[in-house]
């Protein structure tokens, strides 16, 4: 089977070496010999010689193992998702019983993606929480958007509304698998494919915009840096390069770093950094920075959604816009803010690494 797009394919290439992808079967094979499955039209391009960001990689391979094997029954892949047995239990039920809801694994991921905020409507969800892109509307040149991080797909779905192309990739098979399903129910043109930021699927050049919300924040800085040069190879020469990251010195972060007492992250915690460190490293990256607020009193809160919120949960989001507006002339707000933006433009002399 076909991966879900052809134009998809035409961008991909073998994450162990670069070399050219072609199919064999529900196979992806590159000219070196490296196999990866195709599960439900969705190339599964993980490689299994590296230590993982997060343990939901292994399971989507495991996961990918067996389907290639005939077991098929749990088409819903929860196990790859990195939910509560609660959580495991009531998508499944969602799905056995057919309810009229967004998605059963949506419904239950809204929480783990979106942020504590959202914690009142899983498994209940209702409607599709779609946030604000802030990238203008597509180009006719400049349409191909890689979703870093993806997740059920509401940042890509976002950037469709937008006029983007979008490519979301992550490492959660069960998770791109209802992308997939709500791109295909609402009707959008946007890929999936199961990869690792630090280790991308693609050819050199590849996209237009590369965007990434709530992912990279997880990763050990050395990881972080690995996989901001792999967005550098795959975006175009003055390309768009948009990641949201956490601040070390916002005041709920402060909060955050005293309750851990400022030990050393462990999994897939956030790491935090220092605002001036974030523009120095995307500056080596990719030639140049700038740096935005994304939110206040917390990270992922979106205006959007402000009516999913509790009552605290709206009082924070107006507290943040109206900060977030301010710091638009009063620069050094942009410093204590939680949640931040930083935004480059792919510079052709750019410190980008190859597999």
């Amino acid at each position: 089977m076909k991966p879900n797009s052809a134009s998809c394919f035409d961008l991909l290439s073998c994450p162990i070496d670069g070399a050219n992808l072609i199919f064999e079967g529900d196979t992806m094979r590159c000219t070196h010999g490296h196999a990866f499955p195709i599960v439900q039209g969705v190339p599964v391009l993980l490689r299994e010689d590296v230590a993982h960001t997060i343990g939901l990689a292994q399971k989507s391979l495991d996961a990918a193992a067996r389907w290639m094997r005939g077991e098929r029954d749990d088409r819903l892949f929860i196990e790859t998702l990195g939910v509560s047995d609660e959580e495991k239990r009531i998508a499944s039920a969602a799905a056995a019983s057919n309810e009229n809801c967004i998605d059963p694994v949506v419904s239950i991921l809204v929480g783990a993606t979106n942020g504590i905020a959202y914690k009142n409507v899983i498994g209940r969800l209702d409607k599709i929480p779609l946030p604000e892109l802030r990238l203008p509307p597509a180009d006719a040149d400049r349409r191909r958007l890689l979703d870093i991080g993806c997740s059920w797909g509401r940042w890509s779905i976002a950037a469709a509304a937008k006029g983007y192309r979008s490519i979301g990739i992550d490492p959660s098979l069960g998770a791109v698998l209802a992308a997939k399903r709500l791109a295909d129910r609402l009707g959008l043109a946007f890929d999936v494919v199961v990869a690792d930021a630090r280790h991308l699927p693609f050819r050199k050049e590849a996209v237009d915009v590369a965007f990434s919300y709530s992912v990279l924040q997880h990763f050990s800085k050395t990881d972080s840096r690995r996989a901001l040069n792999e967005i550098a190879r795959v975006t175009r020469p003055d390309g768009t390069v948009k990641i949201q990251m956490a601040s070390a010195i916002g005041l709920r972060s402060l909060q955050h770093l005293l309750r851990r007492r400022f030990r050393e992250p462990q999994g897939f915690e956030v790491r935090y950094w220092m605002p001036w460190e974030l523009r120095n490293t995307f500056e080596e990256v990719f030639g140049n920075a700038e740096i935005e607020v994304d939110c206040y009193f917390g990270l992922g809160l979106q205006p959007s959604d402000a009516e999913m919120y509790s009552t605290t949960g709206r009082a924070a989001v107006e507290r943040s816009e109206w900060l977030r507006g301010i710091s638009l002339a009063v620069r050094p707000l942009v410093f204590v803010a939680d949640s931040l933006y930083l935004t480059s433009r792919n510079a052709p002399q750019g410190k980008a690494v190859t597999h």
